[in-house]
């Protein structure tokens, strides 16, 4: 019997991963990218006898698959991509193929901001009880190679929208959603709804055996529950106590109320993580783990012992009294929102970069209260000048560099002031991620 075959868009850890994985299960693999693969993914392509190509991408060889496995990174609106679907072609994700192959149980985190502090902290927390657990989507290694190679009986996955829009048959055990605010929304057609969908499709395919984990303060949110009535089983957390609420913060407790005989309790001051949006990082992995029976001492533990995620409200330094902080994982408005309202210091906030339809508005009275002085980081500054030179009162400067950019804010900062890198934007224009980004501030402030 002829092989089936499978195409794969993309060679980083997510095609290279599933690519691996459809090798195993008997596919015939063939793996195209428009960009150069890098060395290490390349060996692993060879290793496995898996046919590859770079820097273009061979129509024919590609419309001959039976499914095509696309890479969260390439957006629908390629030229390839369109011919694939135009042949008919079923464009799945990564996550969509592993999950085939896996009878683990999948904990999965979406969410504007806060999922990839949630998704370490819910690993951290499983892997301490001593649960089989692996760690994979947006962190950790790909989720199809991890179910090529390896055999854990739970997954905890953070969930982009990106990776959410190719998922059709996939179904989680526990979905957690932190939030929805704008962001990507150049991959939405600039439309919010369409975001939001994206979304949305965590749920899609839960049962009543299932459970969802979800803020009960997102207004997003609390009208898409209202419209789609989930059928699986609801935890909602929120930062006080109310109706329906099954983790809350009262009285400097934090409180996990799954029934009247599951109430798990801790002091707030032992937590690892600080700050409300670390708050809902730990109500909503708290909740995971109490639904999955993890003893109360086991999460207590775990919930004080954390040691936080790099490029997120990571402190770096403190030169001349003054605090330096990188949160250059803050690459949409709503997480810089949480970022300044964290801060009870004046403010330096560097920000800028590409942005994605940013509406600022949401951060303009924080900034008004907080920050003395706006340093713009990007190749184009002009609409951050329109919005905010009329608004603020105080210092706003240009910068072309990291290093440029520190030294303004060296230069502007006083003792007892907060410098803050919490861009709002993505950081391709001077950067090569956000943790180039990051560690460029770090190394530029730590030669101060």
């Amino acid at each position: 019997m002829e092989k089936k075959k499978i195409a794969i868009l993309g060679a980083g850890e997510s095609g290279t991963g599933a690519a691996i994985l459809a090798k195993k299960q008997g596919f015939e693999v063939f793996l195209s990218d428009l960009s150069e693969i890098k060395q290490n993914y390349k060996n692993m392509l060879n290793s496995h006898g898996i046919e590859w190509e770079e820097k273009k991408h061979t129509g024919q060889k590609i419309l001959d698959a039976c499914e095509v496995v696309k890479s969260p990174g390439i957006p629908d609106k390629v030229p390839i991509v369109k011919l694939v679907k135009a042949a008919g072609i079923p464009v799945i994700s990564e996550i969509e193929f592993a999950g085939r192959y896996t009878n683990a149980k999948t904990i999965c985190i979406t969410g504007s901001n806060g999922k990839t502090t949630t998704t370490l902290l819910t690993y951290h927390i499983l892997k301490h009880a001593g649960l089989n657990v692996g760690l994979a989507g947006n962190v950790g290694k790909s989720f199809a190679l991890q179910v090529a190679e390896d055999s854990f009986d739970y997954y905890v996955l953070e969930l982009s929208s990106f990776q959410l829009d190719n998922m059709y048959d996939y179904r989680a055990d526990i979905a957690v959603i932190m939030n929805i605010t704008p962001d990507h929304l150049d991959r939405y057609d600039y439309t919010m709804q369409n975001y939001v969908d994206a979304k949305l499709r965590i749920l899609q395919n839960q049962t009543a055996a299932d459970c969802f984990i979800y803020w009960a303060g997102d207004p997003i949110l609390d009208a898409e529950i209202e419209k789609k009535r989930p059928t699986a089983r609801l935890y909602p957390f929120s930062e006080t106590k109310g109706k329906g609420v099954k983790a809350y913060a009262e009285n400097k407790e934090i409180c996990i109320l799954l029934s009247e005989e599951n109430k798990f309790i801790m002091d707030q001051d032992l937590l690892a993580l600080t700050g409300t949006h670390n708050l809902y990082n730990s109500l909503a992995a708290g909740i995971a783990a109490k639904v999955l029976d993890i003893s109360d001492e086991k999460l207590r533990e775990a919930l004080h012992d954390f040691s936080g995620v790099e490029h997120r409200m990571e402190r770096v330094a403190r030169v001349k009294g003054v605090e330096y902080i990188n949160d250059s994982k803050a690459t949409n408005v709503n997480s810089c929102w949480y970022a300044l309202q964290s801060i009870q210091t004046p403010v330096v906030l560097i920000l800028g970069g590409v942005d994605k339809g940013n509406d600022y508005t949401e951060i303009n009275p924080l900034v008004q209260d907080k920050v003395k002085a706006l340093i713009f980081l990007g190749t184009d500054n002009s609409k951050l000048h329109a919005f905010f030179n009329d608004s603020v009162v105080g210092i706003i400067e240009d910068a072309s560099s990291m290093d440029e950019a520190v030294s303004i804010a060296y230069r502007v900062a006083g003792q007892g002031d907060t410098v803050l890198l919490s861009p709002c934007s993505a950081s391709f224009d001077l950067f090569k991620n956000y943790e180039d980004r990051g560690e460029q501030f770090k190394t530029c402030v730590r030669a101060l």
